[in-house]
């Protein structure tokens, strides 16, 4: 695709993807920094799932970024995902004329970051507490998703998922349920998920939805309750007038 068409931008998330939690690997990752440089390719890669490794058998690639002798990568992180969903502060990676061309075009387009917020990030990475922060934040989400994975296997055996090494989302495979069908019963008993038609074109993975690990615990169960509920609307043709309880998972 990049030889054919030649695109000026990739946007790529090597890093435990959103939404199928995948991890790309070294070679891969060095074949499409080539490609895309001999192609004129600019590579975005988004990195803000990096920290989030949950295995500790899980060996992580090298950055993208490694495989760049000409400034065809830039790497884009946050701290939203790594530490908590509130502190939206994030940073870019990249070779130095290209960072003073972003630098001058924001000038443009906002009046800056929350001062407080990048206080506290800059806080968390001069005074040691990033790495215990994000320990904190690894071991709640490895916690939600195997009570996830638990109640997916316990109650919905019939669907179909690998589980992320990393990350907050996975990818899950609703056998002979339409994803879209299975939102919209979902919404209806209170547990709100996309649908994979969501991250794609021309109706492309119909059969999927995706789950983050965003509740753990008796919550988990109960969402994924609500879940196979709504399938078995959805297989019987039927549709369901009740009200959730403010359960929501997005």
């Amino acid at each position: 695709m990049l030889r054919d068409a030649a695109p000026r931008m990739a946007y790529v998330m090597p890093d435990f993807h959103n939404p199928t939690g995948t991890l790309v690997g070294d070679e891969q990752r060095r074949a499409l920094v080539e490609t895309a440089r001999a192609s004129g390719t600019v590579v975005v890669a988004d990195e803000t799932m990096a920290e989030l490794v949950l295995d500790a058998d899980t060996t992580m690639p090298r950055p993208m970024a490694a495989f760049d002798r000409g400034g065809t990568v830039i790497t884009v992180g946050s701290a939203s995902k790594a530490i908590w969903a509130g502190l939206r502060i994030g940073w870019v990676r990249a070779a130095p004329d290209v960072v003073r061309r972003l630098v001058s075009a924001r000038a443009y387009l906002d009046l800056g970051s929350p001062v407080v917020d990048q206080l506290a990030v800059a806080w968390l990475l001069r005074g040691g507490g990033w790495d215990q922060a994000v320990a904190t934040r690894r071991a709640r989400a490895a916690e939600h998703r195997d009570d996830l994975v638990a109640a997916l296997r316990a109650q919905t055996p019939d669907w179909e998922f690998t589980v992320p090494g990393g990350g907050m989302t996975m990818w899950v495979r609703t056998g002979d349920v339409s994803g879209s069908r299975l939102a919209v019963a979902g919404e209806r008993l209170g547990v709100r998920v996309p649908s994979g038609p969501r991250f794609g074109v021309d109706g492309a993975f119909e059969s999927y939805v995706r789950l983050p690990f965003t509740v753990g615990g008796a919550t988990a169960v109960e969402a994924v309750s609500r879940l196979a509920a709504a399938a078995r609307i959805v297989r019987s043709g039927g549709g369901s007038d009740a009200e959730g309880a403010g359960l929501f998972v997005a």
